[in-house]
């Protein structure tokens, strides 16, 4: 498999659309420098209806993301190493790099793991680098035993929260984020399989890296993995227990787990 080009893409870091996300997620407007992982709000590479798959994402084979003859895309993971904070108004570069695509055999049949590496610069130095595990399977077998996912019990510091489907809407928006997971409820059930329509992973890692922050100081790192689909209007807990952060759902299963690195 031939490794694609690096692609880059410039963002005025438009400090509207850091207010717009303090907005949707019930923040304080920020300044002079954009909160973590706020910029998922930046960067977009807007694709026309022809580049789009069935699940409203670009389609695969363009850019970065290989043809492995999978359907079903999932973001898995990553990690997020920053370096200084990127400051509202001042234009940045995002770099694309693709680490890794390999087909492999899991408990549920064939996947495929992608590994995308972003590093963002402003001003001349390098401000994060983030990496984005994701996974490709096949269409879901109605009658396959579901995976069942782990489970999590009591944390010293949680935080009780849902999300309802506006704020899916207005965060799918604010990240150029079409798959149909999170606004299709028909889509979601009957095409890929799920209770509903599913919580963004990056919105949840969104919220335990505001939780680690308010707690821990300033990150050095923050690395996470998605265990669970969280639904709509589920009652979720968002919890801290040392370095350690991980969600919740409403039956005691984890949604998505990570680690915490303190500057």
């Amino acid at each position: 498999m031939s490794q694609p080009p690096v692609t880059r893409v410039k963002d005025a870091l438009d400090p509207a659309r850091a207010a717009a996300m303090a907005a949707t997620l019930d923040r304080p407007r920020p300044g002079p420098h954009l909160p973590p992982f706020w910029h998922h709000a930046h960067f977009w590479e807007a694709r026309p209806p022809a580049e789009l798959g069935r699940d409203g994402h670009p389609r695969v084979g363009l850019g970065a993301i290989p043809d492995m003859g999978l359907p079903r895309r999932m973001w898995a993971g990553g990690r997020l190493d920053w370096h200084r904070p990127l400051r509202l108004g001042v234009p940045a570069e995002r770099e694309t790099r693709r680490l890794r695509a390999e087909a492999k055999t899991g408990r549920t049949g064939p996947l495929a793991l992608v590994v995308l590496e972003h590093r963002i610069t402003q001003e001349g130095g390098l401000a994060l680098v983030e990496r984005q595990d994701l996974v490709y399977r096949e269409d879901p077998d109605p009658d396959a035993p579901r995976p069942v996912p782990p489970t999590a019990g009591p944390a010293p510091i949680e935080e009780a929260r849902s999300f309802d489907a506006v704020t899916l809407f207005r965060f799918s928006a604010l990240t150029f984020n079409g798959h149909r997971i999170h606004y299709d409820e028909a889509y979601a059930r009957e095409v890929e399989g799920h209770a509903g329509v599913i919580v963004h992973g990056p919105l949840l890692a969104e919220g335990l890296i505001d939780l680690a922050t308010r707690h821990l100081g300033t990150l050095a790192a923050f690395e996470y993995r998605a265990t669970a689909p969280a639904i709509l209007g589920e009652r979720l807990a968002f919890c801290l227990d040392g370095t350690r952060a991980f969600v919740r759902g409403a039956d005691g299963r984890t949604c998505l787990e990570g680690m915490a690195h303190a500057a």
